[in-house]
């Protein structure tokens, strides 16, 4: 007899989060782990939730940003993966960056100490037969991708991200380098800026262009680079000025020792609470491990950089969503398995982490006897949603983050400056209706026979963070 009521395969943001709606929600979950056992080519660690790519959530702006607006409707939600995010949140202006080896840790303590979660380092190599929601993200393993395939009839699609790399803070020189935000945003100073004048920066972009690369391994060959995470030196060999108007671009920022603008800028950003470690924002890379410390230590700043962790580039992978998943993230040839995560097509830590908190609400609504309608589309979770099981034709899916373009329009006309505030303030009240719909949803004879008892599962917006 099942010891639990859902498997879920993958430890990473969105496997973490549903792990603990589900076990909030008072059923048994079995979280499979594949790290432990067995490593990936871009993890270091085995705790679950590790961040790879950046330690940055985005924007924390709830009132003008799309994601800041996630992370809100998150929070009122009960997220486990926002309460860690603030809880080791770092300096990184109006943006939400943490401190990776504590956030990840904080994750990996919640769900090692909840009565309802059993985590197994275990790698998984089939759909399972029962409940389950597959969240193995952008590097799942051969044999489990082989069922996949086998259940979906089609061959997953894949992409590559990056790896921008690491400095130890007490190596850039300050002398050159100053603390800026830009626009002077958050507080003002929470990035580092290194200047580079016309020259400097036109030597840079020739030496990303003509620099090594290392040699793409067979099953990483014709595979398309997702826009969201492109190499530097991809985007240096679309034209000279990209850059400069990429992660490179001076705005907003003035050199305190010039009390003018540089030509262009390198920004580091915070990397862990110590200050210790900051990354190269933007800057990931294909280039061969010899040839970024040679060419990064070119900018000025950087002469004497010692870096913690250098660039790199893998694979991801993802299924065509729109057309093999409903509505609820259920496989529509195998309905018992959800799917949740950077695998459905999403694109970011907190959009992965936000389908995974939807795919664990649906498969406790369901576990439960209830019915739970998705979220409006006019929500930051809602149009995300939307995206993946229906916003796009599925020969033509692709990658997205969350942003207001997948919103729907609003009724009436409204002036550029406040249109964002209108959606955000449409969203808040659109949220609090579908919550007030469903006030405790999992509250049945069902969930109570579980060890928590009585229902913890609260969608009450006045019990969680006010979005």
């Amino acid at each position: 007899m099942a010891t639990h009521d859902i498997h879920i395969i993958g430890g990473g943001l969105a496997g973490s989060e549903a792990a603990w709606q589900l076990a909030e929600a008072g059923f048994r979950v079995r979280l499979s782990e594949m790290r432990g056992v067995e490593g990936t080519p871009a993890h270091q660690t085995d705790g679950l939730a590790e961040l790879v790519c950046s330690n940055s959530f985005r924007s924390d702006d709830a009132d003008n940003n799309a994601v800041g607006l996630l992370h809100a409707e998150m929070r009122a939600l009960g997220s486990l993966i926002m309460r860690e995010g603030d809880r080791h949140r770092v300096p990184a202006g109006s943006a939400l960056a943490v401190d990776r080896d504590g956030f990840s840790a904080g994750v990996t303590a919640a769900l090692a100490a909840h009565p309802n979660v059993e985590i197994m380092r275990e790698r998984v190599d089939a759909l399972p037969a029962g409940p389950a929601i597959v969240a193995t993200g952008p590097l799942t393993a051969a044999q489990l991708a082989g069922s996949i395939g086998a259940a979906t009839g089609r061959d997953s699609l894949a992409f590559f991200d990056a790896i921008a790399p690491i400095v130890h803070r007490d190596s850039i020189d300050m002398e050159v380098a100053w603390f800026q935000s830009r626009w002077d945003k958050g507080d003002g100073a929470d990035y580092i800026n290194c200047p580079l004048d016309r020259d400097q920066y036109q030597a840079f972009v020739q030496g990303l262009i003509d620099g090594d690369k290392t040699e793409f391994k067979d099953w990483e060959r014709d595979t398309p680079y997702f826009e969201g995470c492109m190499p530097i030196e991809v985007m240096a060999s679309r034209g000279v000025e990209t850059l400069r108007h990429g992660p490179m671009k001076p705005f907003g920022l003035r050199d305190p020792r010039t009390d003018k603008r540089p030509y262009a800028v390198v920004q580091l950003r915070q990397d862990n609470a110590l200050g210790t470690l900051w990354n190269i924002v933007g800057f990931q890379t294909k280039l061969k491990h010899a040839e970024q410390v040679r060419l990064f230590r070119t900018i000025p700043g950087l002469e004497g950089a010692e870096f913690a962790r250098l660039g790199g580039l893998h694979r991801n992978t993802f299924i065509r969503s729109p057309e093999l998943l409903d509505a609820q993230l259920r496989l529509r040839s195998a309905p018992q398995i959800r799917f949740a995560g950077q695998i459905t097509g999403c694109e970011g830590y907190i959009e992965s982490a936000a389908v995974g908190l939807l795919a664990g609400r649906f498969a406790a609504a369901e576990l439960a006897g209830h019915a739970l309608e998705p979220p409006p589309s006019t929500t930051a979770l809602g149009a995300l949603l939307g995206h993946i099981t229906g916003g796009a034709a599925a020969d033509s899916y692709q990658p997205m983050n969350v942003n207001f373009g997948l919103f729907p329009p609003l009724a009436t006309e409204s002036k550029k400056a406040e249109r964002k505030l209108a959606l955000t303030s449409r969203a808040r009240r659109d949220l609090e209706g579908w919550v007030a719909r469903h006030p405790t949803p999992f509250a049945s004879s069902e969930v109570e026979k579980h060890e928590l008892g009585a229902n913890r599962f609260s969608t009450s917006l006045e019990t969680n963070v006010p979005i």
